[in-house]
């Protein structure tokens, strides 16, 4: 055990958090004691612990001094990073989520340790896989880096993608052209521009199909160069559909598929082509698969709770007749999921 002090310099206080909560993070994470008085700060614990937390009150005092002040919900998730990951610093995790936020409203920061995995998974393969509950980042965090990738010009368009799968109601019941049938399908993507980028910007980037958003069905005979392709609900996909898609790349081009296995609107959930994917496609070179859990969700954090009770009521039931077999009990779950199909008995 080792002490060490480090002097209170002006503008730290919102480093502390509401109430303290980013200390007793720290405090809690590290194993370390952190002792506010008037003239410094004490730290109390393991040689390396205590280097980690004088860190974060350096990079703090840095970003600061540059002129960066963080929302307090921001700081806390980033504080979550760098407990959870030795090599994670404040200054560092900034920094990155500044790269890819040129040209963006909005700072395109992971706020899990496996959302960092899954934004670095995705700038460093050319497919990734996103597969998780609702409420986890994963189409969110796929457009930012889309649109991230567009601003920065690696890229010449952005393709959004999904199956218009019905979920007990009728698409052609519903009045309009088809593409005023399929829009409420493509809304959550919709979405996700408008909040990273002004509406007009995103207006005239979608009339100059600079960014298109479409059904999956029109996908189908192309092949997509320089471009950022998302499919979105890719659960929703026929083996013949996922098959379809990920074929379509072409020359630099980077697609993000993502989707929740819980949640499928197939007729037959066990003939999703996401699940056949898992399987199909694992230790593809190029491909990465980022699994996602109850722990990740970022929505209102009653979300989580729900998650993780529907995640136990289902590991609680006996496994239900799918066709002729029924899905294993592993199934049900988002990460179950990904472990059975990755390893057939």
């Amino acid at each position: 055990m080792i002490k060490k002090a480090l002097e209170i310099t002006p503008g730290i206080e919102p480093l502390y958090g509401s109430r303290d909560e980013n200390l007793r993070l720290l405090e809690d994470g590290l194993q370390v004691q952190i002792d506010l008085r008037s003239d410094a700060i004490h730290l109390c614990g393991e040689e390396g612990a205590v280097a980690r937390v004088a860190q974060v009150f350096v990079d703090f005092d840095a970003l600061r001094k540059l002129g960066m002040s963080l929302q307090n919900g921001e700081l806390h998730a980033l504080l979550k990073l760098v407990v959870a990951d030795p090599k994670a610093t404040l200054r560092g995790l900034v920094e990155a989520g500044r790269q890819r936020s040129a040209g963006v409203k909005r700072m395109v920061q992971p706020r899990s340790a496996n959302q960092k995995k899954y934004v670095e998974a995705i700038e460093a393969h050319d497919m990734t896989f996103g597969l998780g509950p609702a409420g986890t980042g994963k189409t969110y965090l796929a457009v930012a880096m889309a649109v991230s990738a567009l601003m920065a010009k690696k890229v010449s368009r952005i393709i959004l993608v999904r199956p218009a799968v019905e979920a007990g109601e009728r698409l052609g019941f519903l009045p309009g052209s088809l593409q005023e049938k399929v829009d409420p399908y493509l809304r959550p993507l919709y979405d996700a521009l408008y909040d990273l980028l002004d509406q007009e910007k995103v207006d005239k980037l979608l009339e100059r199909n600079v960014i298109e958003v479409a059904p999956l069905a029109f996908m189908r005979g192309r092949t997509l160069n320089d471009a950022f392709i998302i499919m979105d609900e890719a659960q929703n996909t026929t083996t013949e559909q996922m098959k379809m898609f990920v074929t379509r790349l072409g020359n630099n081009a980077k697609a993000v598929i993502t989707g929740d296995l819980t949640q499928t609107d197939l007729p037959n959930p066990k003939k999703s082509g996401l699940l056949e994917a898992l399987n199909v496609l694992d230790g593809v070179e190029g491909i990465r698969f980022c699994h996602f859990e109850d722990v990740d969700v970022v929505r209102h954090h009653l979300v989580q709770r729900i998650v993780r009770a529907y995640d136990s009521y289902s590991r609680a039931q006996l496994p239900l007749p799918i066709g002729e077999a029924a899905l294993p009990d592993a199934a049900v779950t988002g990460r179950g999921i990904a472990q059975t199909v990755a390893k057939p008995q």
